[in-house]
């Protein structure tokens, strides 16, 4: 079911962009929200299927005292949102007065109309009215959308309060709030990862990459057993996808300069119970990897690479909301890509692998081109991979 959901969503998410102008469908960070008939919410910013949170894989062991645990560990850097459906239900309200509130929620969302879709693609109210039932299926314990059919009121079990839902849709259609930071959560892959401000929202575009690693990996084996790095690690996306494929004597180190990510990445690593598989480390790049330097297997990276002046442009939950830290790629937005280019350099054992996200054409053949060429042939079999779109979006190379 989760299997054929995802290839339906996938292949929309294909047909929008076909549809969206050139200068959009460049950017990952643009065209936050024309693509949903799915908890997507859209293109490249969400992948949350249209099925409850709740049913989504999880350890077998997670529950509300490994969640506890985990937070204890991590919220001495970072006061960490738990997401809405792993909550306890320790709050209760009538059905009347979530009925009220829906309706409340929908007027808020129809009130929207198509204004923030034409002032930058972002919602409009049939999205908005998606995201309501979702957050309610998030929000209360053994949610059915058919409450007002029931003959007479009954008590619900919530994870939060209905006040509180009052203060979060608001906060969603009136500040355009991401809905992954109001539920705390994205699915990406096969994963939940927790999200909250001050971290990436992880793309489905971004999942190309460890597809692309997977390839990689069956052409070399060598490459399962080694120490791969995630630059830019964000919410752990990567590293965890990363360990999933790797043998049990390969290894990813997961490296950030933001103290929040970090957090949320450690809080991530350790739900999926990886931490013998993934270790996270603070800093600049390439800066913590001085242990390991030369000795690299593998680099993936999802870097900033937004150019700076179209940051304001962006759809009001990227820009002004997503942290700047990840976004900005400087003046031509590929200030980070070229360093982490010439980084893998000495990162790489021989035969090492690089794999990188871009923000299209033009970046992804200057990042071709250096490798190729400017590189004084440190590297083969230099490619630029589309991503589902057909945008050239993925730069790869093997260390000579």
């Amino acid at each position: 079911m989760a299997s054929a959901l995802r290839q339906t969503a996938i292949a929309a998410i294909g047909l929008c962009y076909s549809s969206l102008p050139p200068m959009k469908i460049q950017s990952t960070a643009s065209n936050f929200f024309r693509c949903s008939t799915r908890r997507y919410t859209h293109s490249f910013l969400t992948f949350t299927p249209p099925y409850s949170l709740r049913n989504a894989p999880f350890p077998p062991t997670l529950n509300a005292q490994t969640v506890s645990t985990i937070t204890e560990t991590v919220e001495e850097v970072v006061k960490l949102q738990v997401p809405l459906f792993e909550r306890p239900p320790i709050f209760s309200t009538c059905s009347e007065d979530l009925l009220k509130w829906r309706k409340w929620a929908q007027d808020l969302a129809n009130s929207v109309g198509s204004k923030y879709l034409e002032a930058d693609g972002g919602p409009d109210s049939e999205d908005l009215l998606r995201e309501i039932e979702w957050l309610l299926e998030d929000a209360v314990d053994e949610y059915s959308p058919n409450l007002a059919t029931f003959e007479a009121p009954i008590t619900l079990n919530m994870r939060t309060s209905v006040e509180d839902l009052y203060s979060l849709w608001s906060d969603r259609v009136e500040k355009r709030r991401p809905f992954q930071y109001i539920v705390g959560c994205s699915h990406w892959r096969d994963v939940v990862l927790s999200v909250q401000e001050g971290v990436l929202i992880p793309r489905p575009v971004t999942e190309e990459l460890i597809e692309i690693a997977q390839k990689a990996i069956a052409t070399d084996g060598s490459l399962a057993t080694g120490v791969w790095a995630d630059l830019g690690t964000g919410s752990g996306a990567l590293a965890i996808g990363l360990a999933q494929l790797l043998d049990p004597e390969g290894h990813v180190v997961a490296v950030d300069l933001s103290h929040v990510a970090l957090s949320i990445a450690r809080y991530n690593v350790q739900r999926y119970e990886l931490q013998a598989r993934v270790e996270v480390r603070q800093g600049s790049w390439f800066l913590p990897l001085q242990d390991v330097n030369g000795k690299l297997a593998g680099v993936l990276s999802n870097p900033p690479y937004i150019p700076e002046d179209q940051i304001p442009g962006l759809q009001a939950e990227v820009g002004k909301h997503e942290p700047r830290l990840a976004l900005n790629g400087g003046q031509e937005g590929i200030e980070d890509l070229l360093h982490l280019c010439r980084g893998c350099i000495s990162a790489l054992r021989s035969g090492g692998f690089l794999g990188f996200e871009t923000n299209g054409e033009r970046q992804a053949d200057a990042l071709a081109d250096l490798l190729s060429c400017k590189s004084d042939s440190s590297f083969r079999d230099v490619q630029i991979i589309a991503d589902y779109a057909g945008i050239p979006r993925f730069v790869t190379a093997f260390r000579c």
